[in-house]
């Protein structure tokens, strides 16, 4: 409750009217029954067709000033609940962006995609239901309760007892209905991380011919999430008729025993009318009710999820402090570096290498030989399980994501365009590049010419970059990384769509930039030959370094690399 209240606090005076502007329209409500039994206990029993049609009037004043209450107090609830979920929303979103690679794995994507949309769905939902309905349906129980009391104690016991009965109901359906919401959410994302494996993974699963048993995964976990859903919408489909029930028999009760008033001449037949209209507003309060109750479990359920995602501590580096003892000559520094991706299995042992400044250094192997992790923990997105990474002298624990940002670009092997123009994704790290600096950078990634011939830096990029080839996109993503003028270069086998020609050009350029630290990551021995050193992985490993013809001669797995590429 403490973390809608911290959002609905800036949107008080919405959070505030809404349900005022509620209670007055109950005010009005509950004048209607005595309206009709003046009217039928002055007008007409004595004839009086002026009183019957003043009354009317007064009945048709009230609906019109309820029904403008009411409409402003529906403006008012949507106001606070959009605004506040917006707000809770963006603050999620940025925290999840605070997040290390390793949080993010954690959690899961697909989960985190749930909570901060249909999660938060129901929150909003929740938030805009309690402000209508919270304070305006208890309100009208408890004053027709009262105004029932001034016409006949008798009845008022009888209300108490059939409120109290469906406490009793609601409470019991509640302690029932909350933990199948929160598995009816979990099963959704099962479903969600499932179907989207099976869209990111469509060509692989045809290739292996394995889409029967996708199909049926698939059936498995819908129908365990249709049943879950199926058994809380089933209790939860009690409430309404278990309400109609009681009530109608109250009215039944109600009726018997005013009926025997009327003929004693205890109670006239206005009064008893009255009660039966407070009846049935009670009735018609407790099913809204009922169903806030169901909108308030679901929303609570939710509101637990998400603050699950707030509760993950933010990756700290975003204030990283600067370390002292900055070398500005040594670019990259593994120093007895251990890593784990979980405590079973290391993914690197006691690595150490140095890279001076403006030098090239290639990093091959095969598939798990540790390669990627070096470039993950190189740019800080997991911390180590032991030893030291240093960027210029200064421990990536003390560097920030901002700075991590300018001093380090990483282009990896899949790469990621947004729908727009060729600029704009050229610019997505450095917003203030000129266009200069983007042809420069199109020219030294070899992506100039198709650029050119696509129409130059207005060209259309299509979601995903549709509309250009694997190795257009991987230059287009190379070229974005070069306008940001980082000190550090990385290639994590992002050449790997490029012919051999358009690649030698490409790392030719690179090598040019004499400032300029690249770091290029390949399984292929064609990459990485012209580097100054090489680092050969293998199982976690580092097996041997040096230059191309150093470990030719004297290193048998890049050996069997380099035959293999032959």
């Amino acid at each position: 409750m403490k973390f809608i209240l911290q959002y609905l606090k800036e949107y008080k005076w919405y959070a505030t009217l809404a349900p005022l502007f509620k209670m007055l329209e109950a005010i009005f409500e509950l004048l209607v029954p005595l309206v009709v039994a003046s009217m039928i206990d002055k007008g007409i029993a004595n004839a009086d067709r002026g009183y019957v049609l003043r009354m009317g009037f007064v009945l048709l004043a009230l609906a019109l000033l309820g029904t403008t209450v009411s409409i402003t107090a529906q403006f008012f609830a949507a106001k606070a609940a959009v605004l506040s979920t917006g707000r809770m929303r963006a603050d999620v979103y940025d925290h999840i962006q605070s997040f290390s690679d390793a949080a993010i794995d954690q959690v899961g994507t697909s989960t985190l995609i749930t909570r901060i949309t249909s999660d938060l769905n129901q929150v909003q939902g929740g938030i805009n239901m309690a402000l209508r309905l919270f304070l305006r349906s208890p309100f009208i129980v408890a004053g027709a309760m009262v105004m029932a009391g001034t016409i006949s104690w008798k009845a008022l016991c009888l209300f108490a007892a059939i409120i109290i009965l469906l406490s009793v109901l609601v409470a019991g359906l509640m302690r029932c209905t909350v933990p199948m919401y929160r598995q009816v959410q979990r099963r959704l994302e099962g479903l969600l991380t499932l179907a989207r494996e099976n869209l990111e993974g469509a060509r692989v699963i045809r290739a292996f011919a394995i889409g029967e048993r996708e199909r049926d995964e698939f059936a498995r976990r819908n129908e365990g999430l249709f049943e879950t859903a199926y058994g809380a919408g089933r209790l939860q489909s009690y409430l309404n008729p278990a309400t109609f029930v009681l009530v109608n028999l109250g009215i039944v009760v109600l009726l018997w025993r005013s009926g025997a008033a009327v003929n004693a001449g205890t109670l006239t037949t206005g009064e008893t009318v009255a009660l039966y209209n407070y009846l049935s507003q009670i009735l018609i309060e407790l099913v809204k009710f009922a169903n806030l109750i169901v909108q308030i479990t679901r929303a609570y359920a939710s509101v637990g999820r998400v603050e699950e995602i707030m509760e993950i501590v933010a990756d700290e580096r975003r204030h990283g402090e600067r370390a002292a003892g900055a070398d500005k000559y040594t670019a990259i520094q593994f120093l007895n570096v251990t890593f784990s991706y979980n405590k079973s299995e290391k993914a690197l042992e006691e690595l150490s290498f140095s890279v001076p400044q403006g030098t090239t250094l290639g990093i091959v192997g095969g598939t798990g030989a540790g390669k990627s992790t070096i470039v993950r923990l190189l740019r800080h997105a997991y911390d180590v399980t032991a030893g030291e990474v240093r960027l210029f002298g200064l421990n990536v624990d003390s560097i920030s994501d901002e700075d991590m940002a300018r001093l380090v670009a990483n282009i990896p092997q899949h790469v990621e365009l947004f729908a727009g123009t060729v600029a704009e994704n050229l610019r997505l790290g450095n917003p203030d590049a000129s266009d200069d600096e983007l042809i420069t950078a199109l020219k030294t990634a070899q992506a100039y010419d198709f650029v050119m011939e696509k129409g130059g830096l207005p060209a259309e990029v299509r979601k995903g970059g549709a509309n250009f080839s694997g190795g257009q996109r991987q230059r287009l993503s190379i070229a974005r990384a070069l306008a940001v003028h980082s000190k550090i270069l990385i290639l994590d086998d992002a050449t790997s769509a490029l012919d051999a020609a358009t690649e030698r050009e490409l790392l030719k350029a690179l090598r040019e930039d004499t400032e300029k630290t690249v770091v290029i990551v390949s399984q292929r021995s064609n990459a990485v030959k012209n580097a100054d050193r090489i680092l050969v992985m293998d199982g976690g490993w580092c097996i041997g370094g040096g230059t191309h013809e150093e470990l030719l001669a004297g290193n048998d797995v890049y050996r069997e690399i380099v035959e293999a590429a032959q």
